[in-house]
């Protein structure tokens, strides 16, 4: 059995994670600014930052990681300033790699982000497509790829360039569609719905990076599910999955991406500008790289992980609109001027 440690082990996908490791017989700490919803024996929950380097240098104290899941981010949701951004995820990401190469760690695993473009692509994205972020969200992931990149003779990475991540509990802007389905709206798509837009399964996402913990050398991969479908099949999957009464509602993608601007601008809407510039765009990673190097393969596709993630919101609506002091993944995102069209629709 082997130790890790996992930082923003809190959060929707670190708790995933954490329950993983944990299940597999192995010693974990989870590092993150809010109380874990674990319990195990083997499992040392700290809370604290990964900016505060005395915290983590007494982690290490204890004990050195075999490696470290890094999975700590602050998330472009509201208001949130750049600098705030930039002090949570590239300073944050500069302390604890430097921390883990000072204490001798292996391995970092760097969950990074397809955000790191903010325009589609008409063929599958690979590994040697230079980024190109639209807002600082997206900046601040690539400044982290680039920290870690910059330490390859002192410690050995591995950044996986992730999709949306969906599974039971995922929440955030998902809660709005769930909303929508869950009480028999009409779905709008911005534009007519063909475009296709890759997402990854948490589970099929940790087994990558249980595989990365262990594999030789550092790489960069981008992650995500196959069979990707146009984003009109893979909601009316979950319709027809769930037995809404939902309709597909297509509406013209120029006005609406117009309004969508607007909307941001006067922060009338939880949506930024990575949302309104590919949400009628195509987004597909190229996974041949992941495939070859780890062995790994995705198990669920985009239809099945929704309809996963839809049946856990309804059996859990009342008790997700109580929630507080969770991650923002794990809450619902607030509608604001989206429901004024969900009374439309």
């Amino acid at each position: 059995m082997a130790s890790y440690l996992v930082t923003g082990g809190s959060g929707f996908l670190g708790t995933l994670l954490v329950g993983r490791l944990l299940a597999d017989g192995h010693t974990v700490t989870s590092l993150d600014l809010l109380p874990t919803s674990l319990a195990n024996p083997r499992l040392d929950a700290v809370v604290g930052d990964i900016r505060d380097r005395a915290c983590l240098d007494a982690i290490f104290a204890r004990g050195v990681p075999d490696a470290v899941f890094h999975c700590a981010a602050l998330l472009a949701h509201g208001s949130i300033p750049d600098s705030e951004l930039d002090s949570h995820n590239v300073l944050g990401t500069q302390v604890l790699a430097e921390a883990c190469a000072d204490a001798g760690v292996g391995k970092i695993v760097y969950t990074s982000s397809n955000c790191l473009w903010g325009h589609g692509f008409d063929a599958p994205v690979s590994e040697d497509i230079a980024p190109e972020p639209c807002e600082h969200y997206g900046m601040t992931k690539w400044e982290g790829e680039k920290i870690l990149a910059c330490l390859g003779n002192r410690i050995e990475s591995v950044s996986i360039r992730c999709p949306t991540i969906i599974d039971e509990g995922r929440l955030g802007l998902l809660a709005i569609l769930f909303e929508f389905i869950a009480d028999g709206n009409r779905i709008p798509l911005v534009g007519d719905g063909s475009n296709r837009y890759q997402f990854i399964y948490a589970a099929d996402l940790i087994e990558a990076m249980l595989r990365a913990a262990h594999c030789e050398g550092s790489h960069v991969f981008g992650i995500g599910s196959d069979d990707v479908p146009s984003m009109a099949g893979a909601f009316q999957h979950v319709i027809d999955g769930s037995a809404s009464r939902s309709r597909l509602l297509r509406l013209p993608k120029w006005p609406m991406i117009t309004a969508m601007k607007l909307a941001h601008r006067l922060r009338l809407s939880p949506l930024g500008p990575y949302h309104y510039r590919m949400i009628a765009s195509s987004f597909v990673f190229d996974t041949s790289a992941i495939k070859r190097t780890l062995g790994w393969q995705p198990t669920l596709t985009n239809g099945e992980m929704l309809l996963k993630a839809y049946r856990y919101y309804h059996l859990n609506r009342q008790e997700i609109g109580a929630r507080e002091n969770v991650s923002a993944h794990s809450q619902a995102a607030k509608m604001g001027v989206i429901r004024v069209l969900k009374w439309l629709a």
